[in-house]
């Protein structure tokens, strides 16, 4: 009898303490992000608005909303998304058709955000973690409908559809791309047919080329190509990746310093953005970046751990697609600093300056958080 209390207790203590592990992983990241943060933007901010402190001061604040609701979610059940996933879906594509009305803010000749007043939402990103919720609930209903192309199959390829038609109108491919490959690698979790996925893989692929080709202007087909050599273009499309190329290559084995870089004066773009590990491997060098790879090589493993000890198959779902989702970011954001896939735009998790993204990642893990403190393992 005592055996049995002792175990209930300890069963207890495990739910209400969560996966430790993930929980330093997260907050040392962020941490670092706003260290490397105001590193990288430290000359940009000068030159925008005068004063080298804007996107410190702007991201400590995010940063701190974000604990907020990462303590928030991972206090809450997360079984009570299994009954708002549909309403979660509706309330995300309308978000993305609000895009084209006059409450869409067009930037850089890309319409990604919804602006009133001086608040700023990017819907694409509330949409990858209402996509994980949906495909989460829809498949944890009944765990045979991944074997149904009718029933499973098809329905989350047009939803798939749906989010890349919306999401590619702004346009935004990497987003797009990025919906995509949570929502099928979700499905392979979930027991999609290898064949499948290998057809899948080549009709998006297919997809994305005839988008290009259908191109009259050339503007997909020049973003898709450019990366194979930047240098046929260094003052146009191939600056920024020419720039990032410069930054990694200055870093050499430990880096050039912290806050000695040489091209975020104004030589890289934004360089506290989509570029920001250009920056970290200049300042850090190969060790600093390699160091940073393993701590999400790190919360890539915890996050599979949990998906796989999750007490349901709708926990299953959810902490595999929040770990597919940080998976496909980091190495679409290495592959494009590195000029090994063309520019997409797509943020460095936990550590690239953007209120919405670091929101977005904080508030999963902490959805992840309350996940493990169910698991009985």
């Amino acid at each position: 009898m005592a055996r049995k209390v002792k175990k209930k207790k300890a069963k207890r203590t495990r739910m209400k303490s969560g996966d430790f592990l993930l929980t330093i992983l997260v907050l040392a990241l962020v941490v670092f992000g706003i260290i490397m943060v105001f590193s990288a933007s430290y000359y940009s901010s000068i030159s925008e608005t005068g004063d080298p402190y804007t996107y410190l001061k702007d991201h400590i604040v995010w940063a701190l909303l974000g604990a907020v609701v990462m303590l928030v979610t991972a206090l809450l059940d997360y079984h009570i998304y299994e009954k708002l996933a549909p309403l979660l879906l509706v309330a995300s594509l309308i978000l993305l058709v609000l895009l084209f009305t006059p409450l869409g803010v067009t930037r850089n000749y890309a319409t990604r955000w919804l602006g009133v007043g001086s608040f700023t939402l990017m819907p694409g990103e509330v949409a990858k973690i209402c996509a994980i919720l949906f495909v989460a609930w829809f498949l944890s209903r009944d765990s045979k409908r991944i074997r149904s192309f009718f029933k499973g199959v098809l329905p989350l390829l047009v939803l798939c559809g749906i989010y890349f038609g919306l999401i590619i109108m702004q346009p935004n491919l990497s987003t797009a791309i990025t919906i995509c490959a949570i929502i099928i690698g979700m499905m392979f979790v979930a027991g999609l047919n290898i064949l499948y996925l290998i057809a899948i893989g080549v009709l998006g692929g297919g997809g994305i080329l005839a988008l290009a080709l259908a191109d009259e202007e050339g503007y997909w087909m020049k973003r898709i190509t450019s990366f194979m050599d930047p240098f046929q273009d260094p003052l146009g499309s191939g600056w920024q990746v020419i720039q990032s190329l410069f930054a990694l290559g200055s870093g050499g084995l430990f880096g050039v310093g912290l806050g000695k870089s040489i091209q975020k004066t104004l030589y890289l773009p934004e360089p506290q953005n989509d570029f920001i590990f250009s920056i970290i491997g200049e300042e850090l060098g190969f060790v600093g970046c390699l160091m940073l790879i393993i701590c999400y090589l790190v919360l890539i493993w915890r996050g599979s751990h949990i998906a796989l000890n999750a007490p349901d198959l709708f926990g299953t779902l959810v902490a595999a697609g929040i770990t597919i989702m940080l998976a496909v970011q980091v190495i679409l954001n290495i592959a494009v600093v590195t000029s090994s896939m063309p520019p997409t735009g797509i943020t460095l998790p936990f550590i690239s300056y953007g209120g919405n993204a670091l929101l977005l990642f904080m508030g999963s893990f902490g959805i992840m958080l309350n996940i493990s403190r169910h698991s009985a393992v």
